[in-house]
């Protein structure tokens, strides 16, 4: 044995001159280590470019994810109910009720002015309607009167007499109305029901109005 020779070393790894053997490393642990690196570095790109993809996409950046969701939130406008301002109505005693019989049946003014004069009316003329009118009503009836009167006197007398038609015209005295009967007419409604329609119209819901609700 050389003296060049490790101990333990023989065989092929003698050492009989100045050359010595190739101490080659195993290639195995290299490649694994150059994939593990190979690994990393592919799947830090892909989530790099997913997260590039989706700030396309979405509009985001830098300043949109700081804002957070909050940012893309926008005021719409919402119904809320409110109150709406209510015009006071005159009640039945400061209402002058003419009552006209458009029909060919006799006594309906006399009966319907009667009915009227109960429910807290003020009764006026009471007879047959003029020819402009007579038997040329086809409804229940119709409540004429001055166009002052068409939010106050009107739709509160009209609240008698169920599929009355409002119309307006030119008199002067907005408390003054007329009350023309016509071939559909059979009675006033009952006065339950009046009264109820009467509160309803002295007392409308609130209507919704709009105010600012943030959609996101």
């Amino acid at each position: 044995m050389s003296m060049l020779t490790p101990p333990g070393m023989g065989g092929q790894y003698k050492i009989t001159g100045d050359k010595y053997p190739r101490m080659r490393r195993n290639r195995g642990r290299r490649r694994i280590a150059l994939a593990v690196v190979a690994s990393v570095a592919a799947l830090g790109l892909i989530g790099w470019g997913t997260l590039q993809l989706i700030d396309v996409f979405t509009g985001g950046g830098d300043e949109a994810s700081a804002a957070g969701p909050a940012a893309d939130c926008t005021a719409s406008p919402s119904p809320s109910p409110s109150a709406s301002p209510v015009k006071a109505l005159p009640r039945p005693g400061q209402i002058t009720v003419n009552v006209f019989n458009a029909t060919p049946r006799g006594g309906l003014a006399k009966d319907t002015a009667d009915e009227l004069k109960k429910r807290g009316f003020k009764i006026g003329d009471v007879g047959n309607a003029t020819k402009t009118y007579d038997k040329k009503v086809k409804g229940a009836g119709i409540v004429l009167g001055a166009k002052a009167a068409s939010d106050a006197a009107l739709p509160v007398l009209a609240t008698q007499l169920t599929g009355a038609e409002l119309r307006t015209d030119t008199r002067a005295k907005p408390a003054e109305v007329d009350l023309i009967l016509g071939t559909a007419f059979k009675s006033l409604t009952k006065k339950e029901d009046a009264d109820k329609a009467l509160t309803t119209l002295a007392k409308p819901a609130p209507t919704p109005s709009a105010t600012s609700k943030k959609t996101c």
